[in-house]
């Protein structure tokens, strides 16, 4: 069983390596995948928040938003509903997969109750995990992910060949 999360500076390609790997796993390998992944919401250019979006089904929900009113983490508001629907009903039913993607165990998602209770529903299975862990956050959670997983750190330098690399490490040659 492969646990591997990926890290590093906003904007570096984090979710971007996660994506690749998964779909270089799930077409060449034919595994199962499930769980989550979240991509900006921009307009006009600037960054107003993130969606969130289930694997398995492509259900979409809002993560978090400048314009919204739920908790804040810097300048969005936490959409708990679609974290608690949408995040934490994707990683239970993801359990049934050969892969779960979390995409990402950040601060917002580490504000619903829910989606700690999903992710450390996985941590005690024995499923294969590949996910996006924030860099900093002090959290527990995001401890315990640090410490259990292969972390790797995502750059420049490294995230056009890092998909490949994990796609070797969980056991399976491109």
């Amino acid at each position: 069983m492969r646990r591997i999360a990926v890290t590093g500076k906003p904007g570096v390609g984090k979710s971007t390596v996660v994506a690749k790997a998964a779909g270089k796993l799930a077409e060449k390998q034919g595994l199962k995948i499930g769980g989550i992944r979240t991509a900006e919401i921009r307009k006009e250019g600037k960054r107003e928040g993130f969606s969130i979006e289930d694997l398995a089904t492509g259900k979409t929900g809002i993560l978090g938003h400048v314009k919204g009113s739920g908790p804040r983490v810097g300048k969005y508001h936490v959409n708990l509903e679609d974290l608690a629907g949408i995040a934490a009903g994707a990683l239970m039913a993801a359990l049934d997969c050969d892969l779960v993607v979390i995409d990402e165990i950040g601060p917002m998602e580490l504000k619903s109750e829910e989606f700690i209770s999903a992710v450390e529903d996985i941590l005690e299975s024995e499923r294969q995990v590949l996910a996006v862990l924030h860099r900093s956050s002090k959290h527990p959670l995001a401890q315990k992910v640090r410490e259990e997983f292969e972390v790797l750190t995502v750059d420049e330098g490294n995230r056009d060949y890092l998909p490949d690399k994990i796609v070797e490490m969980f056991g399976y040659i491109n």
